[in-house]
């Protein structure tokens, strides 16, 4: 039996899914807010290395940890495998209240002017489907404000002539360098680059009722015992609670958005924590499940007029998935340069991700996250053994001494890197699940390359006694930075949304996530997503009239 009407259902807790439901119910509209996992507490999960080793951010953050959950990847020649959360495979995405701001690294960098009109800046590029975005960097803006203060970053903008204009400075100071930073800034200086504090949404002092970081190693990947890391599940989600306009339900899968004879969303259908099928009605519907997961359920929304999915009339819905091509370097030094403050990424330079002679885009360069024991097993330069006496006494001897610097490269996207829908898997729902096809463009690669080379620069000029680059392959990976598959856009024949958000040809089903990008920045996403549900927030708030949209 339909549950009683609301004014709108909002499909995923995270990022973007939570600032929305804070917004509208803060406006005064009723909201259902449907998450597929559970309240993310640290009492539940606490710092087990091992586990998280195998489960990622994942189980962490209470995500599908069970067979229940499928997913069909390319094995090559044709052929498809289907894995299940336990295998790499799978793909690093979150499922709770907050989804992977309860558990993620907290960088909060905004994306530059640049990369809203990277196909204006560079010209095209053969093989992809760049466009620039519908909207500007002047346009996000005020959103990308709100987000620091509401949400809580902190930082300083003043270090680099690299950073975008901004009207207000962050919230709260940066949080100091750790041992890994103070090698690495005065050799940053030396190579002319620009370093500065990282952007974090992290409290560096008591901030939103909530105390200051005590900087645990065991942060990226955990939940916060203290609860000084930053999300929408300890900030947007519980003031939206506070109105009274806002009801969370957990353990609640969607399954489709059902679309009437007329081309509206009229409901959410989905399986509660008990099994059961439930139909949600509304006059708004908001889709924030991810990059993978909101095209999943557009495309299981299928009816009369949308017979290939919701919003999915020129093929669009999945495709120019993105990630972010990560590439950089690795260095041992003779001497302990290991800091047990958490979380560890503490420094960055930004110089190159725009402005590198004959290279479009680029990415930032940071140091690493603290790397736990269990995961340092990975960490070997080339040709050194991965397993044996030699493997353990490499363990012993350098866990304190490699110090890696690394950082998201921006990909061209390209409409054959796909999420599309298994035509005979199904998950314990009976839900098609997600099938992931498609290579990176050949481009990402040589920008990879450069950035590498930067890397290993800087680390060499800090001391490093060997160095090794790292740089990602053609394959298309599950990273928690995925976009791209919903883009937004002035012209329904090359874009799923509006610049609002707002599926063409459904005036009253949105999506507010990394989807919308039509290019993902060489920074981590995470502030532009939350960016996003502000912005789409606004245009519901100021165009709904009731029954309708105005425009």
């Amino acid at each position: 039996m339909p549950e009683r009407k609301v004014n709108a259902v909002v499909v995923g807790a995270g990022a973007g899914g939570g600032v929305v439901a804070k917004e509208l119910s803060a406006a005064g509209l009723t909201v259902v807010l449907l998450e597929r996992g559970g309240w993310p507490h640290f009492s539940d999960l606490y710092h087990d290395e091992l586990t998280s080793q195998v489960y990622g951010t994942l189980r962490q953050a209470l995500g599908p940890d069970d067979e229940r959950n499928r997913r069909v990847v390319p094995e090559g020649d044709g052929v498809w495998r289907t894995v299940v959360p336990t295998e790499g495979a799978y793909g690093n995405i979150a499922a709770c209240v907050g989804s992977g701001t309860a558990a993620y690294g907290a960088i909060a960098w905004r994306f530059m002017p640049q990369d809203f009109r990277l196909k204006s800046t560079y010209g095209p590029l053969e093989g992809s489907t760049l466009e620039d975005w519908p909207i500007s960097y002047d346009d996000l803006e005020p959103c990308y404000e709100k987000a620091e203060w509401e949400i809580g970053v902190a930082g300083d903008h003043t270090e680099s002539p690299f950073f975008p204009p901004r009207r207000k400075p962050y919230p709260m100071p940066p949080h100091p360098y750790n041992k890994p930073a103070i090698f690495l800034e005065p050799a940053a200086r030396k190579l002319g680059y620009h370093p500065v504090h990282i952007p974090m949404l992290r409290n560096s002092v008591r901030y939103g009722g909530r105390p200051a970081c005590i900087h645990c190693r065991a942060c990226t990947g955990f939940i916060c015992e203290v609860n000084a890391k930053n999300g929408t599940h300890n900030t947007v989600i519980p003031a939206a609670i506070a109105t009274g306009n806002c009801e969370v339900r957990i353990h609640s899968m969607a399954a489709d958005v059902i679309i009437d004879d007329r081309g509206r969303a009229q409901a959410v259908r989905y399986f509660d924590a008990d099994g059961r099928e439930r139909v949600q009605p509304a006059d708004i519907i908001v889709v924030s499940c991810s990059a993978t997961e909101s095209a999943r359920l557009l495309l299981n929304s299928r009816s009369r007029l949308f017979p290939q999915g919701a919003g999915n009339r020129h093929d669009l819905v999945g495709r120019n998935f993105q990630d972010h091509a990560y590439a950089g370097a690795t260095g041992m030094f003779s001497e302990d340069i290991y800091d047990d403050a958490g979380p560890g990424a503490t420094i960055a330079v930004i110089d190159f991700n725009h402005g590198m002679p004959g290279i479009r885009g680029g990415g930032a360069l940071t140091n690493q996250f603290i790397t736990l024991p269990y995961g340092f097993t990975k960490k070997r330069p080339p040709g050194e053994p991965s397993w044996g006496s030699s493997h353990k006494e490499f363990q012993r001897r350098n866990f304190r001494r490699l110090l890696g610097i690394h950082g998201p490269v921006q990909e061209m996207p390209v409409a054959g890197a796909r999420v599309d829908v298994d035509p005979t898997v199904k998950d314990y729902w009976g839900l098609p699940v997600i099938r992931v096809s498609g290579t990176r463009h050949p481009y990402d690669l040589e920008v990879a390359r450069q950035i590498a080379s930067k890397a290993e620069a800087w680390l060499k000029e800090a001391g490093a006694t060997r160095t090794w680059t790292s740089i990602p392959g053609m394959g298309r990976g599950l990273s928690s930075h995925q976009a791209g598959t919903c883009r937004m856009g002035n012209d329904p024949a090359t874009s799923v949304t509006n610049r609002y958000g707002q599926v063409h040809d459904i005036d009253n089903l949105f999506v507010a996530d990394g989807s919308l990008h039509v290019t993902n920045g060489g920074f981590n996403p995470a502030l532009t997503v939350m960016a996003l549900g502000y912005w789409v927030s606004n245009y519901i708030k100021k165009e709904w009239r009731g029954t309708s949209f105005r425009s």
